[in-house]
């Protein structure tokens, strides 16, 4: 199994408040639901965002903790997981670069049942919950995009249940990495992931060495290319449906 990153202390809203800095302009074309909204509701949640940055192994989100910001990933990766009653961490997913997340929690103004972690150094943005549910009060595209955010998680998580229950460990890196590549979730993205092999490892629960097996017989396939630091996805399709092992 791949080994856990080390947790530093996790942000409380108070830390987020105290290290956030405004949007830059630069970063503003990065927030696809911004495009979506009228002039009076762009220029609300534009003075409502805030950024923050995260070091590798830094908790944004515990369980348990109050819901204070609906976020987005910037740049960098992060890790949705938990542990079982067992105590054993379970890797939900990873949100790559453009990827928004925790609109449920957001929506039911609930605890979180998450952790999120950063995997390398990240840049977080986030609009405060009162502002998430103005916009959702007003706006119909926001809430469509909101209601995409929910249907397409929620075809993610189901993907998720039938990859854990995977023999085949190449078809287990494949259906993963396809899904950090999901364009409706991670418009970032496009069709280079940044990404290590033992980030990868950390979201799949392998070991770095088996991970660069399982991309090689992926790469010698014609799916993917594996580049340095990162990987890029040829053949979007087949790797979503990935051939059965042959029998010995």
């Amino acid at each position: 199994m791949a080994t856990r990153v080390h947790a530093p202390p996790s942000l409380s809203g108070a830390d987020l408040r105290a290290r956030a800095r405004a949007i830059a302009p630069d970063e503003i074309g990065q927030i696809p639901w911004l495009a979506l909204l009228q002039h009076e509701e762009r220029a609300r949640a534009v003075a409502d965002l805030r950024v923050v940055q995260l070091e590798a192994g830094q908790l944004l989100c515990r369980t348990g903790r109050p819901v204070t910001y609906w976020f987005g990933l910037l740049d960098g990766l992060l890790k949705m997981s938990n542990d079982s009653l067992l105590g054993v961490p379970i890797t939900f997913t990873g949100v790559p670069p453009g990827g928004w997340f925790g609109e449920g929690t957001v929506l039911k103004r609930e605890p979180y049942r998450y952790n999120i972690q950063a995997l390398r150094r990240s840049v977080v943005a986030g609009i405060t919950v009162d502002t998430f549910h103005w916009l959702a009060d007003r706006s119909i595209p926001f809430n469509r995009f909101v209601m995409t955010q929910l249907n397409e998680r929620l075809g993610q998580f189901i993907a998720a249940r039938e990859i854990d229950r995977l023999g085949d460990v190449d078809a287990r890196v494949a259906l993963s990495l396809a899904a950090l590549f999901h364009p409706r979730l991670y418009p970032g993205v496009k069709s280079l992931l940044r990404i290590t092999q033992q980030e990868l490892g950390y979201l799949v629960g392998l070991s770095r060495q088996r991970v660069n097996q399982a991309l090689r017989t992926l790469e010698a396939r014609g799916l993917i290319q594996v580049e340095y630091g990162g990987v890029r996805v040829l053949d979007l399709d087949r790797l979503r449906h990935p051939p059965a092992p042959t029998p010995p």
